[in-house]
């Protein structure tokens, strides 16, 4: 095993700067995966489980989103939530039992509500609840992709370490080419988030700075 000094982050811009690998690059047509953007981890303040990475993150993802649909291309947003009894959080929610455990995030909390910074096209877009870590998970996502003939997969949201992570590694599973933008993501702790992102690159998908991602789109609508 490979030891040093450095810090997740300066581990992270490393690879960054450095680039060892080929990209898996962009296809022809993308899916928006937005992962539970809800105010539990965006109401930073508000709620202990929140967290901020980069301040413009949530309008960055609007970007994306109009962007997403001028294209006439899915635009999808998750979110957790769980019944009274939180039976529905399984094995996951029973590791501690708190006012913000996962499992307490319940139906028609305000922990269980998009953020209201977010621009959401109820008619439009595409709302899934989801009980655990990845979006396919138990979710119609799969079905969705297939109907819209998709092969790219861009994700947003949070946590880096914790639902983007496992969402990227069930996209490129299922043989998506999976995109990150570096921006749009977050985590409670940089540690955490640099340390998932460097792995996310290496391994699992692109990750990207915001500029190129919405650079992309715009070339598509151009075409």
């Amino acid at each position: 095993m490979e030891t040093t000094t450095k810090t997740a982050k300066e581990i992270y811009f490393d690879v960054k700067n450095n680039p060892a690998r080929k990209r898996f690059g962009f296809g022809r047509k993308a899916v928006l995966v937005n992962v539970d953007p809800q105010k539990a981890y965006t109401a930073v303040g508000q709620f202990a489980t929140a967290y901020e990475t980069d301040p413009k993150q949530l309008e960055y993802t609007n970007q994306l989103a109009e962007r997403f649909r001028a294209l006439n291309w899915p635009v999808v947003w998750t979110h957790v939530a769980y019944m009274e009894s939180g039976e529905d959080a399984g094995i996951w929610g029973t590791r501690t039992n708190t006012p913000d455990s996962l499992q307490n995030i319940k139906f028609g909390s305000e922990r269980a509500k998009f953020d209201e910074r977010l621009v959401i096209d109820r008619q439009r877009d595409i709302i899934y609840c989801k009980k655990m870590p990845s979006a396919f998970f138990e979710t119609q996502l799969q079905s969705l992709l297939v109907w819209h003939q998709v092969d790219t997969v861009i994700i947003t949201g949070g946590s880096t370490s914790g639902c983007i992570r496992a969402t990227a590694v069930d996209a490129l599973s299922r043989g998506y080419r999976t995109i990150v933008p570096e921006q749009c993501v977050a985590d409670k702790h940089e540690s955490y988030h640099y340390a998932n992102l460097t792995d996310l690159a290496l391994k699992y998908a692109d990750v990207l700075d915001i500029d190129e991602v919405i650079g992309w789109l715009a070339a598509q609508q151009s075409d």
